[in-house]
């Protein structure tokens, strides 16, 4: 039985932009809630972005993902996952707009270059395992999406231990914006119990919003008469992303450039990590076997992306192109090119 009755178009796409606009503000409320309790807390903002930011903003896709899999439908889960990944990297390429230039020249830290090699590592792995159609599988569960599980925890290991790692110097490292987003600034004074009640609250939020949003994107979607497997790799995957958008820009307007980066590159590595529920609860055979042509252009595209802003990273200084970095225009470009191969491939 469902809960929402169907809706025609029109008052669906009111509802889509009503649950929007609810993940909007709770995800940039939760920006500033994460920027101050690490600072409480004095936890690294790379890190608080790698390994609760990116959970808090994955929320969305955790719940569509598990969901879909639990209705045995494979292109959904897996289109949605991997087609999420250069769109979330787009989204990182859109914050140049407020930091003024590229923000891959601001970390302190190599951590950076270590995620995106990382998940550049599981994404080639993915990619592999999509190629051979896993071919080993225990019971219902491919061995590799075990091996993708094993690769994510040695991956967070490796990146919180290397959190103290030497120094990088930025280049010409810009001022926080003091007047982005007031309304969802701090005063200070709140003690740590508030801060975390409200940090819930955010979360909430954005999980169940988000959720209403990826319904109605999708009853969108169908009603427009697209394929599932564009649908998944597009408008879903951007439906499921809006809050990690939302947090990089509030993130990158207070300064905190290396949390806006780690949360998107560690909500990247939770798409992929989550492989392996999907394949626990997806019970006709190893999730990644005769998977379609979509899933291997999202990860390959994944792959494109993710070592332009490796690059990025090595080469600290970087022409630009207007307002962005030339390696935030390359990773735009190849997000465009990979919505036209996956309208093509569809």
């Amino acid at each position: 039985m469902q809960l929402i009755p169907d809706f025609p178009l029109w008052l669906n796409a009111l509802a889509f932009a009503c649950s929007a606009t609810v993940v909007w503000i709770s995800g940039a409320r939760l920006a500033y809630l994460a920027d101050e309790l690490a600072d409480r807390f004095h936890l690294a903002k790379s890190l608080v972005g790698l390994l609760f930011l990116s959970l808090a903003t994955s929320l969305p896709e955790v719940a569509t993902t598990l969901s879909a899999a639990v209705q045995q439908s494979r292109d959904l889960v897996l289109n949605n996952l991997f087609g999420g990944i250069a769109l979330q990297t787009a989204i990182l390429a859109t914050a140049d707009f407020w930091v003024r230039g590229s923000i891959t020249n601001y970390p302190r830290k190599a951590n950076h270059a270590l995620e995106a090699t990382l998940l550049v590592l599981l994404l080639a792995l993915t990619l592999i395992l999509v190629q051979l159609g896993e071919p080993l599988a225990g019971a219902h569960i491919g061995l590799g999406s075990i091996v993708i599980g094993v690769a994510y925890i040695g991956a967070i290991w490796l990146l919180r231990g290397y959190d103290n790692a030497s120094d990088w110097v930025p280049i010409d490292l810009p001022d926080p914006d003091d007047a982005a987003f007031p309304i969802f600034r701090s005063t200070g004074d709140q003690d740590s119990r508030t801060l975390f009640w409200l940090t819930g609250a955010g979360c909430g939020a954005i999980l169940i919003f988000g959720i209403l949003l990826v319904t109605f994107a999708d009853r969108i979607a169908t009603q427009s008469g697209l394929g599932t497997g564009f649908i998944g790799v597009t408008l879903l995957a951007a439906a499921t992303s809006l809050p990690e958008l939302t947090t990089s820009i509030a993130a990158v307007r207070i300064g905190a450039y290396t949390m806006a980066i780690s949360n998107i590159f560690g909500s990247n590595l939770i798409m992929l990590v989550l492989v392996l529920p999907a394949d626990i609860l997806f019970l006709p055979g190893p999730i990644l076997q005769n998977a379609s042509q979509t899933v291997g252009l999202a990860l390959s595209f994944g792959i494109a992306v993710t070592s332009v802003y490796l690059i990025g990273l090595i080469v600290r200084r970087k022409p630009r192109v207007g307002a962005l970095g030339i390696d935030s225009v390359l990773v735009l470009a190849l997000f465009a090119a990979s919505l036209v191969a996956y309208y093509w491939a569809r």
